[in-house]
Protein backbone atom coordinates (compact mmCIF):
# COMPACT_ATOMS: atom_id res chain seq x y z
CA UNK A 1 0.00 0.00 0.00
CA UNK A 2 1.29 3.47 -0.93
CA UNK A 3 1.37 5.88 2.01
CA UNK A 4 3.05 8.98 0.59
CA UNK A 5 3.08 9.70 -3.14
CA UNK A 6 4.92 12.75 -4.50
CA UNK A 7 5.18 13.56 -8.20
CA UNK A 8 6.85 16.64 -9.71
CA UNK A 9 7.03 18.58 -6.44
CA UNK A 10 8.36 22.09 -7.15
CA UNK A 11 9.19 24.74 -4.55
CA UNK A 12 9.93 28.33 -5.57
CA UNK A 13 11.54 30.83 -3.21
CA UNK A 14 11.55 34.61 -3.66
CA UNK A 15 15.19 35.73 -3.59
CA UNK A 16 15.87 39.42 -4.21
CA UNK A 17 12.69 39.85 -6.23
CA UNK A 18 13.12 36.77 -8.46
CA UNK A 19 11.64 33.31 -8.02
CA UNK A 20 14.16 30.47 -7.74
CA UNK A 21 13.32 26.75 -7.86
CA UNK A 22 14.82 25.33 -4.67
CA UNK A 23 13.10 22.02 -5.47
CA UNK A 24 12.60 21.06 -9.10
CA UNK A 25 10.18 18.22 -9.96
CA UNK A 26 10.90 15.93 -7.01
CA UNK A 27 9.48 12.40 -7.24
CA UNK A 28 9.20 9.99 -4.31
CA UNK A 29 6.91 7.14 -3.24
CA UNK A 30 6.90 5.61 0.24
CA UNK A 31 5.16 2.29 0.78
CA UNK A 32 3.78 0.72 3.92
CA UNK A 33 6.36 -1.07 6.14
CA UNK A 34 9.23 0.41 4.07
CA UNK A 35 12.44 2.11 5.22
CA UNK A 36 13.10 4.67 2.50
CA UNK A 37 16.38 6.60 2.45
CA UNK A 38 16.66 10.14 1.08
CA UNK A 39 20.31 10.91 0.34
CA UNK A 40 22.22 13.95 -0.85
CA UNK A 41 24.87 16.51 0.03
CA UNK A 42 24.21 19.29 2.51
CA UNK A 43 22.21 21.95 0.69
CA UNK A 44 20.57 19.53 -1.74
CA UNK A 45 17.07 20.24 -0.39
CA UNK A 46 16.41 17.21 1.84
CA UNK A 47 15.06 19.25 4.76
CA UNK A 48 12.91 21.35 2.40
CA UNK A 49 11.18 18.18 1.23
CA UNK A 50 10.49 17.21 4.85
CA UNK A 51 9.01 20.63 5.60
CA UNK A 52 6.93 20.51 2.42
CA UNK A 53 5.42 17.17 3.47
CA UNK A 54 4.36 18.40 6.92
CA UNK A 55 3.33 21.88 5.74
CA UNK A 56 5.99 23.78 7.68
CA UNK A 57 7.03 26.12 4.83
CA UNK A 58 6.50 29.90 4.86
CA UNK A 59 3.23 30.99 3.25
CA UNK A 60 4.99 33.33 0.80
CA UNK A 61 6.84 30.44 -0.87
CA UNK A 62 5.18 28.81 -3.89
CA UNK A 63 4.73 25.06 -3.85
CA UNK A 64 3.16 23.01 -6.64
CA UNK A 65 2.95 19.32 -7.50
CA UNK A 66 1.20 17.06 -9.97
CA UNK A 67 0.50 14.77 -7.03
CA UNK A 68 1.24 14.97 -3.30
CA UNK A 69 -1.01 12.57 -1.44
CA UNK A 70 -1.19 10.73 1.89
CA UNK A 71 -3.19 7.51 1.51
CA UNK A 72 -4.87 9.05 -1.51
CA UNK A 73 -5.72 12.36 0.22
CA UNK A 74 -4.33 15.48 -1.45
CA UNK A 75 -2.09 17.26 1.08
CA UNK A 76 -1.95 20.48 -0.93
CA UNK A 77 -5.69 21.07 -1.26
CA UNK A 78 -6.91 19.93 2.15
CA UNK A 79 -7.57 22.40 4.97
CA UNK A 80 -4.89 23.31 7.49
CA UNK A 81 -6.92 21.64 10.26
CA UNK A 82 -7.23 18.37 8.33
CA UNK A 83 -3.52 18.36 7.50
CA UNK A 84 -2.55 18.98 11.12
CA UNK A 85 -4.73 16.07 12.18
CA UNK A 86 -2.85 13.78 9.78
CA UNK A 87 0.54 15.07 10.95
CA UNK A 88 -0.38 14.61 14.61
CA UNK A 89 -1.80 11.11 14.22
CA UNK A 90 -0.09 9.42 11.27
CA UNK A 91 3.18 11.26 10.56
CA UNK A 92 5.90 12.07 13.10
CA UNK A 93 8.97 14.14 12.31
CA UNK A 94 12.40 14.16 13.94
CA UNK A 95 13.77 17.53 12.86
CA UNK A 96 17.44 18.33 12.27
CA UNK A 97 17.71 21.01 14.98
CA UNK A 98 15.69 19.50 17.84
CA UNK A 99 16.02 22.33 20.34
CA UNK A 100 14.37 24.73 17.88
CA UNK A 101 11.38 22.39 17.56
CA UNK A 102 10.53 22.34 21.27
CA UNK A 103 8.57 24.85 23.36
CA UNK A 104 11.06 26.67 25.63
CA UNK A 105 8.31 27.53 28.15
CA UNK A 106 7.24 23.94 28.93
CA UNK A 107 9.20 21.14 30.56
CA UNK A 108 10.12 18.15 28.45
CA UNK A 109 7.77 16.01 30.53
CA UNK A 110 4.79 18.24 29.75
CA UNK A 111 5.58 18.22 26.03
CA UNK A 112 6.06 14.45 25.86
CA UNK A 113 2.86 13.67 27.78
CA UNK A 114 0.92 16.00 25.50
CA UNK A 115 1.94 13.86 22.51
CA UNK A 116 0.61 10.62 24.01
CA UNK A 117 -2.66 9.52 22.35
CA UNK A 118 -5.59 9.33 24.75
CA UNK A 119 -6.76 6.09 23.13
CA UNK A 120 -3.95 4.25 24.91
CA UNK A 121 -5.10 5.36 28.37
CA UNK A 122 -7.17 2.78 30.20
CA UNK A 123 -7.71 4.56 33.53
CA UNK A 124 -10.83 6.54 34.42
CA UNK A 125 -9.96 9.21 36.99
CA UNK A 126 -7.75 12.12 35.98
CA UNK A 127 -5.06 11.40 38.60
CA UNK A 128 -4.88 7.80 37.42
CA UNK A 129 -4.60 8.95 33.81
CA UNK A 130 -1.82 11.41 34.70
CA UNK A 131 0.10 8.64 36.45
CA UNK A 132 -0.34 6.37 33.44
CA UNK A 133 0.86 9.12 31.09
CA UNK A 134 3.99 9.54 33.19
CA UNK A 135 4.66 5.79 33.13
CA UNK A 136 4.29 5.73 29.34
CA UNK A 137 6.61 8.74 29.01
CA UNK A 138 9.26 7.09 31.20
CA UNK A 139 9.03 3.91 29.12
CA UNK A 140 9.57 5.92 25.91
CA UNK A 141 12.64 7.66 27.36
CA UNK A 142 14.17 4.33 28.35
CA UNK A 143 13.58 3.00 24.82
CA UNK A 144 15.67 5.77 23.28
CA UNK A 145 18.47 5.37 25.85
CA UNK A 146 17.68 8.17 28.34
CA UNK A 147 18.27 6.54 31.73
CA UNK A 148 17.89 9.59 34.00
CA UNK A 149 14.22 10.10 33.18
CA UNK A 150 13.52 12.15 36.31
CA UNK A 151 16.00 14.87 35.31
CA UNK A 152 14.87 14.84 31.69
CA UNK A 153 11.15 15.12 32.38
CA UNK A 154 11.58 17.99 34.84
CA UNK A 155 14.01 19.99 32.67
CA UNK A 156 13.43 22.65 30.04
CA UNK A 157 14.93 22.18 26.53
CA UNK A 158 17.90 24.50 27.15
CA UNK A 159 18.91 22.69 30.35
CA UNK A 160 20.00 19.37 28.82
CA UNK A 161 22.72 18.47 26.26
CA UNK A 162 21.96 18.48 22.54
CA UNK A 163 22.40 14.72 22.13
CA UNK A 164 19.85 14.08 24.89
CA UNK A 165 17.44 16.55 23.23
CA UNK A 166 17.83 14.59 19.98
CA UNK A 167 16.95 11.34 21.76
CA UNK A 168 13.99 13.07 23.39
CA UNK A 169 12.71 14.18 19.96
CA UNK A 170 12.85 10.56 18.83
CA UNK A 171 10.80 9.57 21.90
CA UNK A 172 8.21 12.24 20.96
CA UNK A 173 8.09 10.87 17.42
CA UNK A 174 7.33 7.38 18.75
CA UNK A 175 4.72 8.60 21.24
CA UNK A 176 1.79 8.88 18.81
CA UNK A 177 2.50 5.46 17.24
CA UNK A 178 2.55 6.93 13.70
CA UNK A 179 2.28 5.18 10.35
CA UNK A 180 5.34 7.10 9.06
CA UNK A 181 8.37 8.48 10.88
CA UNK A 182 10.38 11.11 9.01
CA UNK A 183 13.86 11.15 10.53
CA UNK A 184 15.82 14.18 9.32
CA UNK A 185 19.42 13.25 10.18
CA UNK A 186 18.41 11.89 13.62
CA UNK A 187 21.89 10.75 14.69
CA UNK A 188 23.78 13.99 13.97
CA UNK A 189 26.41 14.72 16.63
CA UNK A 190 25.87 11.44 18.49
CA UNK A 191 28.65 9.15 19.60
CA UNK A 192 28.90 5.77 17.90
CA UNK A 193 27.22 3.79 20.71
CA UNK A 194 24.19 6.10 20.90
CA UNK A 195 23.99 6.26 17.12
CA UNK A 196 23.90 2.47 16.80
CA UNK A 197 21.22 2.29 19.49
CA UNK A 198 18.97 4.78 17.67
CA UNK A 199 19.37 3.03 14.31
CA UNK A 200 18.48 -0.32 15.87
CA UNK A 201 15.47 1.27 17.56
CA UNK A 202 14.12 2.66 14.26
CA UNK A 203 14.67 -0.71 12.58
CA UNK A 204 12.87 -2.48 15.43
CA UNK A 205 9.92 -0.07 15.26
CA UNK A 206 9.71 -0.76 11.52
CA UNK A 207 9.70 -4.52 12.03
CA UNK A 208 7.48 -4.77 15.14
CA UNK A 209 5.03 -1.90 14.59
CA UNK A 210 5.13 -2.03 10.74
CA UNK A 211 5.96 1.69 10.80
CA UNK A 212 7.42 3.16 7.63
CA UNK A 213 10.53 5.31 7.98
CA UNK A 214 11.80 8.08 5.72
CA UNK A 215 15.46 8.26 6.74
CA UNK A 216 17.02 11.54 5.60
CA UNK A 217 20.79 11.57 5.86
CA UNK A 218 24.13 11.68 4.07
CA UNK A 219 25.52 8.83 6.20
CA UNK A 220 25.60 6.07 3.59
CA UNK A 221 26.89 3.45 6.02
CA UNK A 222 23.95 3.94 8.39
CA UNK A 223 21.51 3.94 5.49
CA UNK A 224 22.90 0.74 3.98
CA UNK A 225 22.36 -1.12 7.27
CA UNK A 226 18.65 -0.36 7.56
CA UNK A 227 17.04 1.00 4.36
CA UNK A 228 15.63 -1.09 1.52
CA UNK A 229 14.98 1.71 -1.00
CA UNK A 230 16.93 4.90 -1.73
CA UNK A 231 16.23 8.19 -3.47
CA UNK A 232 19.25 10.32 -4.39
CA UNK A 233 18.88 14.09 -4.45
CA UNK A 234 21.22 16.68 -5.94
CA UNK A 235 20.67 20.43 -5.76
CA UNK A 236 16.90 20.14 -5.54
CA UNK A 237 16.51 17.52 -8.29
CA UNK A 238 15.82 13.79 -8.01
CA UNK A 239 18.63 12.08 -9.92
CA UNK A 240 18.10 8.39 -9.14
CA UNK A 241 15.97 6.03 -7.06
CA UNK A 242 15.67 2.30 -6.67
CA UNK A 243 16.33 -0.71 -4.44
CA UNK A 244 19.35 0.03 -2.28
CA UNK A 245 21.13 -3.23 -3.06
CA UNK A 246 20.62 -2.66 -6.77
CA UNK A 247 21.96 0.89 -6.58
CA UNK A 248 25.03 -0.26 -4.65
CA UNK A 249 25.66 -2.97 -7.20
CA UNK A 250 25.12 -0.84 -10.28
CA UNK A 251 24.32 2.85 -10.14
CA UNK A 252 23.27 4.52 -13.39
CA UNK A 253 23.72 8.19 -12.46
CA UNK A 254 27.26 9.64 -12.13
CA UNK A 255 26.34 11.48 -8.92
CA UNK A 256 25.07 8.31 -7.22
CA UNK A 257 28.27 6.52 -8.17
CA UNK A 258 30.34 9.43 -6.83
CA UNK A 259 28.49 9.24 -3.50
CA UNK A 260 29.15 5.51 -3.22
CA UNK A 261 32.81 5.92 -4.19
CA UNK A 262 33.29 8.57 -1.49
CA UNK A 263 32.40 6.01 1.23
CA UNK A 264 35.40 3.73 1.98
CA UNK A 265 33.10 1.08 3.50
CA UNK A 266 31.62 0.38 0.06
CA UNK A 267 34.98 -0.08 -1.68
CA UNK A 268 36.64 -3.34 -0.70
CA UNK A 269 39.35 -2.88 -3.34
CA UNK A 270 40.51 0.47 -1.89
CA UNK A 271 44.23 0.25 -0.94
CA UNK A 272 45.29 1.63 2.47
CA UNK A 273 46.06 5.38 2.61
CA UNK A 274 44.80 5.94 -0.92
CA UNK A 275 42.99 9.24 -1.65
CA UNK A 276 39.20 9.15 -1.77
CA UNK A 277 37.49 9.96 -5.04
CA UNK A 278 35.33 13.07 -5.26
CA UNK A 279 33.65 15.29 -7.84
CA UNK A 280 35.36 18.52 -8.73
CA UNK A 281 33.67 21.75 -7.66
CA UNK A 282 30.92 22.36 -5.11
CA UNK A 283 27.14 22.26 -5.07
CA UNK A 284 25.83 25.51 -6.66
CA UNK A 285 23.99 28.17 -4.67
CA UNK A 286 20.38 29.12 -5.33
CA UNK A 287 21.61 32.38 -6.87
CA UNK A 288 23.63 30.53 -9.55
CA UNK A 289 21.72 27.43 -10.51
CA UNK A 290 22.80 25.88 -13.82
CA UNK A 291 20.17 25.28 -16.47
CA UNK A 292 19.13 21.76 -17.37
CA UNK A 293 20.85 19.06 -15.34
CA UNK A 294 22.23 20.82 -12.27
CA UNK A 295 25.13 18.38 -12.00
CA UNK A 296 26.38 19.44 -15.44
CA UNK A 297 29.26 21.75 -14.36
CA UNK A 298 30.68 19.00 -12.11
CA UNK A 299 29.81 15.90 -14.12
CA UNK A 300 32.67 14.03 -15.87
CA UNK A 301 30.20 12.75 -18.51
CA UNK A 302 28.60 16.14 -19.31
CA UNK A 303 27.85 16.95 -22.96
CA UNK A 304 26.09 19.71 -24.85
CA UNK A 305 22.74 17.93 -24.42
CA UNK A 306 22.94 18.37 -20.62
CA UNK A 307 21.70 21.97 -20.88
CA UNK A 308 18.22 20.39 -21.21
CA UNK A 309 16.53 18.79 -18.21
CA UNK A 310 16.86 15.00 -18.61
CA UNK A 311 13.71 12.91 -18.72
CA UNK A 312 13.03 10.22 -16.13
CA UNK A 313 14.07 6.81 -17.45
CA UNK A 314 13.07 3.47 -15.97
CA UNK A 315 14.66 0.03 -15.87
CA UNK A 316 12.29 -2.26 -13.94
CA UNK A 317 12.06 -0.61 -10.47
CA UNK A 318 15.12 1.57 -11.10
CA UNK A 319 14.51 5.25 -12.02
CA UNK A 320 17.15 7.78 -13.08
CA UNK A 321 17.43 11.17 -14.82
CA UNK A 322 20.54 11.40 -16.95
CA UNK A 323 21.31 11.99 -20.64
CA UNK A 324 24.44 9.81 -20.50
CA UNK A 325 24.02 7.18 -17.73
CA UNK A 326 26.86 4.94 -16.66
CA UNK A 327 25.46 1.82 -18.35
CA UNK A 328 25.71 3.55 -21.73
CA UNK A 329 28.99 3.60 -23.58
CA UNK A 330 30.50 7.08 -23.59
CA UNK A 331 30.32 8.72 -26.99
Amino acid sequence: MVLLDIKNLTLEIDISGSWVKALDKINMVIHEKQIHALVGESGSGKSLIVKAIVGALPVRWRITADRMTWKGQNLLTMTVKARRKIIRKDISVIFQNPINSLDPLLTLGQQLQEMLPTDNLTKTWFWQRNKQKRELAINLLHKVGIKNHQLCLSSYPHQIPNDVVQKFMIAMALASEPKLIIADDPTRGMEVTAKTQILKLLSRVNQVKSTSVLFVSHDLLAISNMASYMTVLYCGQTVESGDLLQLRKRAFHPYTQALLNSAPSFRKDLPPKSPLSSLDGTIPTLHNLPIGCRLGPRCPRARRECVAIPQIRRVHTHFYSCHFPLHWEAK
